[in-house]
């Protein structure tokens, strides 16, 4: 376990450090926030600083550091480098600007930084793209918790009719009214699950491999037609919220209407970032000791799961490892966590919708009548896609697999917006300008691999990977020299 404490400590000093580092770069001042100067009683309101940092936590989190860091643990350490170095460097400085940019520009969704910063043509393209994403996100969200609960009590139906009508109620209220209450005790589910499960490994201390050992796919050895996933691009796809995510640049502006100071962007967005990183750390650990320890190592050979009905299912990880480490207690935060978790995450993913429609429409969202114009829409969609799913064998899992990619496509549109800004600004650009030219790699070459995309053989599809960073790296310098010029 050693690399595991090392990685904490690492994400710990990344946050005093390269965190503070980042705050000097943007350079927040006391000017009136958005909270105060825009103050409507619905989307813009000032609350505490400690339930914005809860919100914003559960916002990105979800289920997203725990299910992407269960699955991504079967490439072993790897892992780990990938949580540490993607969240200090990539995820918590994307969610840092994008909140902070959201903050100095009125609230702004993501849409429209991107119209300001990269041009309207880009604009427009990601306005949809985000929506469709935002649409996608909640859906899935609607089906996996009323699946779950359909095997506690009542239909499937019954509770996809019950989530729905929750989302709806918590998208059109002021975001004080449901998010506000609701939100902190489900952040402080999750912190509690992460902190008891930390001390079960101190005390079990298992044998577990470091980084030393090698940064292979786990499950290669034990079943070799299964597990073929490459590190690159597969690793990077697979966990995204507990490295870095397109989705929170759209959730971050939410709480940039909510905060009542600049100075404390860091710890509501880069901090909220960090700690989303050691949640996933965790649970990268506890199922690596799961892999790890089988008798045949492999993603599918638990050791003693195969009795409990465990295969490969995320959800089932959660309430296996709770119940059997924290007894009844552990059953009440796996239920929280299974099925409250993504259920929020559907809730603010209809809501940022809402509101980047509201806002490319410059729809007035007091009115009830305004945030019925869309939610409407909004919702026949999510339940027309809804109803595929249901009536596909394998909706759920291809609606999964498409919505990681656009996650990470959607981070890459992030880091590019806020790297042409800094260099406008004259700031050090180079912090996501790697970040960006490492995702746009990633998420090219992921769409020429994957099953679910053009399926095209690794070598394929590095090579136009390659292709696409050399595009990046001569797009950039062009457009850098022409900015350079025009200073002149």
């Amino acid at each position: 376990m050693i690399t595991f404490f090392i990685s904490l400590a690492a994400l710990v000093v990344g946050y005093l450090v390269y965190g503070s580092f980042v705050e000097r770069v943007f350079s927040p001042d006391d000017r009136p926030t958005p909270a105060v100067a825009k103050a409507d009683g619905m989307d813009y309101v000032a609350m505490p600083y400690w339930k914005v940092f809860m919100i914003q936590f559960l916002n990105i989190a979800g289920t997203g550091p725990i299910f992407g860091a269960i699955m991504g643990a079967k490439f072993g350490p790897a892992a780990y480098l990938w949580i540490v170095f993607g969240c200090i460097f990539a995820g918590a400085v994307h969610d840092y600007f994008t909140g902070m940019l959201s903050m100095r520009n009125g609230g702004c969704d993501l849409p429209e930084l991107v119209r300001k910063y990269l041009g309207g043509g880009a604009s427009k393209v990601l306005l949809v793209f985000a929506v469709f994403l935002l649409v996608m996100l909640g859906t899935v969200f609607v089906y996996s918790p009323a699946e779950i609960l359909h095997g506690i009590w009542g239909s499937t139906t019954l509770w996809i009719g019950l989530i729905f009508a929750y989302y709806v109620v918590a998208t059109m209220l002021p975001i004080d009214k449901i998010i506000g209450k609701v939100y902190p005790l489900f952040s402080f589910s999750l912190l509690f699950m992460a902190v008891a499960l930390v001390a079960v490994l101190v005390v079990r201390m298992p044998q577990l491999p470091e980084l030393w050992n090698g940064l292979g796919n786990m499950g290669k050895a034990a079943s070799p037609s299964t597990f073929t996933d490459s590190i690159f691009p597969c690793l990077f796809i697979t966990i995204a919220c507990g490295a870095i995510s397109g989705f929170h640049a759209t959730q971050s502006p939410l709480m940039a209407r909510c905060l009542r100071s600049e100075r404390k962007g860091r710890p509501i967005f880069y901090g909220a970032m960090i700690t989303e990183g050691l949640v996933a750390l965790v649970w990268a650990t506890v199922s690596m000791w799961f892999f790890y320890d089988a008798p045949q190592p492999g993603y599918e050979q638990i050791a003693g799961a195969a009795d409990k009905g465990f295969l490969t299912s995320a959800p089932m990880v959660v309430n296996l490892v709770c119940k059997d480490w924290l007894g009844l207690l552990g059953g009440v935060l796996a239920m929280l966590g299974v099925v409250a978790a993504p259920i929020t995450s559907g809730d603010t993913a209809f809501r940022s919708a809402r509101l980047i429609i509201a806002q490319a429409l410059r729809l007035n969202q007091c009115p009830k009548k305004n945030r019925l114009y869309i939610c409407v829409p909004l919702f026949a969609a999510s339940f027309a896609m809804l109803v595929w799913q249901m009536e596909n064998p394998d909706g759920f899992n291809t609606i999964w697999q498409y919505f990681g990619w656009a996650n990470q496509t959607l981070s890459v549109f992030a880091l590019w917006t806020i790297t042409v800004y800094l260099v406008r600004e004259n700031k050090p650009y180079v912090i996501t300008l790697i970040p960006a030219l490492f995702m746009t790699t990633v998420c090219t070459t992921f769409l020429m691999v994957s099953n679910t995309a053009f399926g095209l053989p690794y070598s394929v599809g590095y090579a136009v990977g390659g292709m696409a960073l050399c595009i990046a790296i001569v797009w950039f310098a062009v457009w850098k020299r022409n900015v350079s010029k025009k200073h002149i």
